[in-house]
């Protein structure tokens, strides 16, 4: 089988220039690396092919050589371009320095960054979580409050920079000042985090002695929260820079308050919806009236129970429930009836009870159509 035409291989124009042919190797070889095409049999071969011919066009000899006797330049007796193009794959000569000119650009969004990308960079602190409870009526009015935040903060003695003194940090001699060094594994190069200065890209020779070297230290803070009204269980709320100090004065986390609502004796939440569940006599279910129910801001309402009303009968009190949260109106608050059974009769009750149900027969329309329909289900039955 032919081999096919490299710049074909690559998709650029025989004239192509060396930048030129270095962005069009890079498309293809994120296009078809085998880590990204794990369902493509063919990608590895693809990939190999693509790295032959960028071996051969990014070196201006070997190029002038393959522009002039094709692919015979590469093959026995012509001796134009130095060895066989695809070599790379079957010892780590050429092709490892060809693969290392993108390597960045492939993989720096996995690796963390490109060439140099540790140079003289501290390191960020961690962001914080602090979990906050707080009763449904202050997630109704919003409060300020201060909570104490165990954290890392910058170290006083040397002003964060983790040396005695406030000296300057000195470059890596490991990977001078990389923050990153690069082992050869097969014919891919591969980098670490550099084991020395942990991918700072900086030594101190004389670490502070307050922080030891880290340029912070343990200390708890006190923070005054803004809780805005309307907040509900699962609500965050970030403050930038209030997490833990970075490394050697690199810049601090964020700190990330989550919000939990206690549960309520008398409210039940739903989004900015409250539920209230308000037992009623028997006589007072059947002959009406007047209850009075609280509202969440602490004051009173007065709610007109219709006569005959049945457990579960729900009256809306519009306005009267959760505030939107950074936003303008109120929802609703429901009133939700259960009927009462009276207990613990005395005699006295009972012989009055007795003769009121056989007085109220025809009081009860939802049991007689119930009965009615289990008469007409037992003679079907039967027929």
């Amino acid at each position: 089988m032919s081999k096919r035409d490299f710049y074909d291989i690559l998709g650029v124009q025989k004239g192509a220039s060396a930048d030129e042919i270095k962005k069009a190797y890079r498309r293809k070889a994120k296009e078809l690396h085998p880590d990204r095409n794990a369902d493509n049999p063919n990608a590895e071969e693809q990939f190999k092919e693509a790295n032959e011919a960028y071996e051969v066009l990014r070196d201006a000899d070997k190029k002038a050589a393959y522009d002039r006797f094709g692919h015979a330049a590469f093959e026995g007796g012509m001796g134009g371009g130095g060895g066989r193009p695809g070599g790379g794959f079957h010892g780590q000569g050429d092709f490892a320095s060809a693969f290392s000119d993108v390597f960045d650009d492939l993989f720096g969004d996995m690796m963390g960054g490109g060439r140099g990308g540790g140079r003289n960079r501290a390191a960020r602190g961690s962001d914080l979580r602090y979990n906050l409870r707080v009763t449904l009526e202050e997630a109704f009015t919003g409060l300020q409050k201060t909570i104490q935040v165990p954290t890392s903060v910058q170290c006083g003695s040397c002003e964060g920079s983790g040396a005695e003194g406030g000296a300057e940090p000195t470059t890596c001699p490991t990977c001078s000042g990389m923050g990153k060094v690069r082992a050869q594994q097969g014919f891919f190069t591969v980098e670490r985090t550099c084991p020395t200065c942990s991918g700072l890209g900086q030594i101190i020779k004389n670490p502070c002695a307050t922080c030891g070297g880290q340029g912070r230290v343990e200390k708890d803070r006190a923070l005054s929260v803004n809780i805005p009204a309307g907040v509900e269980t699962g609500t965050r709320i970030r403050l930038g820079g209030e997490g833990e100090a970075g490394m050697r004065g690199g810049p601090a986390g964020d700190l990330y308050i989550f919000i939990e609502v206690a549960k309520h004796p008398i409210f039940e939440r739903d989004g900015m919806n409250l539920f209230c569940r308000v037992p009623v006599s028997m006589a007072s279910a059947a002959l009406g009236g007047d209850i009075e129910v609280p509202t969440i801001d602490g004051g009173r309402a007065r709610v007109k129970i219709p006569a005959g009303s049945q457990s579960g009968r729900q009256m809306r009190l519009r306005g009267k429930g959760m505030p939107a949260l950074r936003g303008a109106g109120k929802g609703d608050m429901f009133i939700e009836l259960a009927v009462e059974t009276p207990v613990n009769l005395t005699s006295r009750q009972k012989e009055l009870l007795k003769e009121f149900e056989k007085l109220s027969e025809e009081n009860n329309p939802e049991s007689s159509s119930f009965f009615k329909s289990i008469k007409e289900f037992w003679d079907s039955m039967k027929g």
